[in-house]
């Protein structure tokens, strides 16, 4: 599946019990690999290297738990939280 970033920003997430979990404001990639990491329910700019670690921690989802992108963005309830924020 191929999709544009830009479709996703603003759109809904919720857990794949039916929770809402909130908007995509932002889009994490790996530049090296190619690929969305994770989708980030709070704007990441212009904050601390902390805010950013707590913002990653409590207001995002790995990518990887996306089960669908349609009129909403489903996640299982698995990948919800950060493991590793990337920022250590």
């Amino acid at each position: 599946m191929t999709m544009k970033v830009s479709k996703i920003y603003g759109m809904d997430i919720y857990s794949d019990g039916g929770k809402f979990l909130g908007r995509a404001q932002d889009v994490l990639i790996d530049l090296e690999q190619g690929k969305v990491v994770r989708l980030v329910m709070e704007p990441l700019s212009n904050v601390s290297k902390e805010e950013a670690k707590r913002v990653l921690r409590e207001k995002s989802v790995l990518y990887s738990s996306v089960k669908s992108v349609e009129d909403v963005i489903m996640v299982s309830k698995a990948g919800t939280g950060a493991q590793s924020t990337g920022l250590e």
